[in-house]
């Protein structure tokens, strides 16, 4: 009756994760408009131009000139690396480390490109038949997310972003278009990439430019509700279009630890650790927690919620949980008394003495990934997906095309086997995507040169280079890996 399961299962998906807006490239190719991700400047001296005052007093046609005008700034997220022109290369490389699966995500501006339109633009439904055709080619599944930080610029300028009721009923329409579209060719979908970094990052997840809101705070959650609203919406139209295919959410999952034994840093942690559980818990179970109410009531946060929201809440939660795991985070009750952990930069929290960091200053925690495995199936009991883990490096390429990155494989192999004991815990994982498989635009610094992938790929920051791909060592461990199903990993 009771079997301790000592290997992973024999259908797991290994496999990696990228974003088309990190990775697509072909901005203007066919048709495709512009997203929150393509203001997002780059120079060598200036590492990010961030949104300001002047933006909103502009029209969208004005910012799309501001923009379009010239290139004399580079947009890193608007060329990537050129998946639009090089994919079947790239799955191609996919398929020789031998992926189960490889999780992306749609540019919903290449198939609506202003998000608002009532038909969808045949040349950007064409170019994902090709990528989901090439994959069934190698017999790679697709996990395919609707929204990964690429709302159309047009909706932030025209509606104010998620904020705006609006939006759901243009999301929905996007998410019906390519479940028909797309039938059978993707089981797996997504409905928001990350949905909780709406609390650190507002602009690109609810496309809110934070200067315009006097209380930022109702703003998010209102925003968020609405996102809430669209995938429970976005379910019902996969549940009735493709009855097979399964919906996830996708939380962004920081482990957060008390820096000490004082009841005081243990409830600031599990306060802290509810920061992200509070979006799970409306998506997988069907509605608001109980301590929403206090949640709300202290940051004067006053929800607008229709009478039909609850229902379709309850009558539409995901089939499975997917999240991503990078690293843990000490957290204390005083914190100014304490080192902070400075590669935190969106979590916060003190530093762990524990622990080692990343050059960006992440600190390194696998076995953290195991307690995320356990918190997230003892709370929700759903199968989950690791849908990105990796770390970001500068590495060196030797001549010979030589790239020796063993310290990411020491990275993914520990994170492998804490993955393993969980699964020996009871926990029921499927799959594992590592970030990022290829090398590709950092989301949040803008730069190629942190790189996460298996796969080098010969551009510099200011997108200068061949592109030419490069396999590096650690290209050849993950092959050992996906063939002996996580046997062998060292």
């Amino acid at each position: 009756m009771f079997q301790v399961k000592t290997k992973f299962p024999d259908n797991f998906l290994w496999g990696g994760a990228t974003a088309a807006n990190q990775f697509e490239g072909g901005s203007g190719v066919d048709g495709k408009g512009l997203s929150v991700s393509d203001v997002y400047t780059f120079d060598e001296n200036i590492p990010k131009e961030h949104w300001s005052d002047q933006w909103l007093k502009m029209t969208h046609k004005q910012v799309e000139e501001a923009h379009n005008s010239s290139y004399k700034k580079f947009y890193p997220k608007r060329h990537g690396v050129d998946f639009y022109h090089h994919f079947k290369e790239d799955i191609a490389l996919f398929a020789e480390m031998g992926f189960k699966s490889f999780r992306m995500s749609l540019a919903w501006t290449r198939i609506f490109p202003n998000g608002n339109e009532l038909e969808p633009n045949e040349e950007g439904l064409a170019f994902y038949d090709q990528v989901f055709d090439e994959l069934n080619k190698y017999g790679i599944e697709p996990v395919v997310s609707l929204s990964h930080y690429e709302l159309p610029l047009y909706l932030v300028t025209k509606y104010g972003g998620w904020v705006n009721r609006e939006l759901i009923n243009f999301f929905v329409r996007f998410a019906a278009t390519v479940f028909e579209r797309y039938k059978g060719k993707v089981k797996y979908w997504i409905s928001f990439n990350e949905i909780n970094s709406c609390k650190h990052h507002p602009f690109v997840s609810l496309g809110l430019i934070e200067e315009g809101y006097l209380d930022l705070e109702q703003a998010k959650f209102q925003g968020a509700h609405h996102q809430f609203v669209a995938s429970a919406l976005a379910t019902k139209a996969l549940k009735e279009i493709d009855p097979e295919a399964k919906m996830g959410c996708m939380i962004s999952y920081t482990l957060f630890v008390p820096y000490s034994c004082s009841p005081d840093d243990f409830q600031k942690s599990m306060e802290r650790q509810r920061d992200a559980l509070f979006f799970g818990d409306v998506q997988v179970r069907g509605y608001y927690p109980a301590y929403t109410a206090r949640i709300l009531a202290e940051k004067n946060v006053i929800l607008k919620v229709e009478p039909e929201d609850e229902q379709i809440l309850r009558d539409y939660p995901v089939d499975y949980v997917s999240f991503s795991y990078y690293m843990s985070s000490a957290v204390s009750a005083n914190p100014e008394e304490l080192e902070g952990a400075e590669g935190n930069l969106l979590v916060g929290g003190i530093k762990n003495p524990y622990l080692p960091s990343s050059e960006w200053g992440w600190q390194i925690d696998p076995k953290g990934l195991r307690s995320a495995l356990n918190q997230l199936y003892d709370r929700y009991q759903k199968p989950l997906f690791v849908a990105e883990n990796g770390i970001g490096a500068i590495d060196t390429l030797r001549e010979g095309d030589i790239i020796d990155d063993d310290y990411r494989i020491s990275y993914l192999r520990e994170h492998i086997k804490q993955m393993k004991e969980a699964i020996s815990d009871g926990v029921d994982v499927f799959g594992y995507t590592s970030w990022g498989c290829i090398d590709m635009i950092s989301a949040s610094t803008n730069q190629i040169s942190k790189r996460y992938g298996y796969i080098y790929v010969d551009q510099d920051d200011m997108g200068r280079g061949t592109k030419r791909r490069i396999k590096k060592k650690s290209f050849y461990w993950y092959k050992d890996v996906i063939a002996t199903n996580g046997e062998k990993l060292d």
